[in-house]
């Protein structure tokens, strides 16, 4: 039976697979949040998370979806936030043949729901207050938009209120207009900052000095070896404050964020033929009954002809 352990290993299986591309391709990422906080913490995943997170700059990430899309395999799927609906600016790499369906898109027939590992855009921006906070408030926007977008329930009036205003907005091309700025910057070779605020977290928790993320530095995680920030304490104590203090016990419970997992049966196989496995035969019933009742009628009007 699957739990959380079980889970783990096949998200293990997939950030091996990422790391092997990345090294054989001179390319670099980053351990991020809750995934650093366990590599440092735990030596690897929390011990009740079901999380792997990976930064990449805009250019490692293109080259890293260029190699993928070229690559003889059927294991794995990228899953882009710029071509699945209704997704924010992150990707996913998930694993054919498993089943991790979250409860905000357990309705989306349309899309992979294999097991996974996130990859977030790591992004620069000038070392300008104003800039940095402007940055920062369409991200919330962006975050907020995406949010409306799925089945996320508000929880305050105040956000129900924000929710049903962003309706009322442009937000195709608004969208378009803030991902723009969001990359305008990503080009910058010097006085530039690294961030990441298409979360909730404040202001100060996602920006980051250049020298934070400077270069990869090897970070043990379930004995083996990944790319972590090159001044990963930093960047912890940034994100956590005192990262080394464990949450209260009634918190270190282990849990699966999805609504329905399977780490050896398809997706496919829960989500079944299109009507449902139920549906189907609701339609062939209703069809063989039309038919039935056709060829009675024919039959009664032949029978009244002379």
């Amino acid at each position: 039976m699957d739990n959380v352990k079980t889970v783990q290993a096949k998200i293990l299986e997939i950030a091996i697979f990422i790391d092997k591309v990345c090294r054989d391709n001179n390319l670099e990422y980053f351990l991020m949040g809750g995934t650093a906080l366990g590599a440092v913490r735990h030596k690897g995943f929390i011990p009740w998370d079901d999380d792997f997170d990976i930064f990449m700059t805009p250019s490692n990430y293109s080259k890293f979806k260029k190699i993928i899309s070229n690559m003889q395999q059927d294991k794995y799927y990228l899953q882009e936030w710029s071509v699945t609906k209704n997704y924010l600016e992150y990707s996913k790499l998930r694993m054919n043949g498993t089943t991790f369906i979250e409860e905000v898109f357990q309705n989306r027939k349309d899309m992979h729901h294999g097991i996974y590992v996130d990859i977030m855009i790591l992004h620069k921006c000038p070392n300008n207050m104003f800039k940095q906070y402007f940055i920062y408030f369409i991200s919330k926007y962006l975050t907020l938009l995406g949010l409306s977008q799925r089945n996320w329930r508000p929880k305050t009036n105040f956000q129900n209120v924000i929710l049903n205003l962003l309706k009322l907005l442009p937000n195709r091309l608004l969208s378009y207009f803030c991902y723009k700025l969001i990359y305008k910057y990503d080009d910058l070779v010097k006085d530039f900052s690294f961030y990441y605020f298409i979360t909730k977290a404040k202001f100060e928790e996602g920006i980051f000095d250049y020298s934070i993320f400077s270069k990869p530095k090897d970070v043990e995680f379930e004995k083996n070896i990944f790319m972590g920030p090159n001044l990963i304490d930093k960047y912890l104590y940034i994100r956590f404050g005192d990262f080394m203090a464990l949450p209260p016990v009634n918190v270190r419970q282990e849990s699966i964020h999805a609504k329905y997992y399977d780490t050896k049966n398809s997706y496919e196989n829960f989500f079944g033929p299109p009507f449902g496995w139920s549906g189907s035969i609701c339609f062939v019933g209703l069809a063989f009954i039309n038919i039935t009742g056709i060829a009675k009628l024919c039959y009664a009007f032949h029978r009244t002809q002379f």
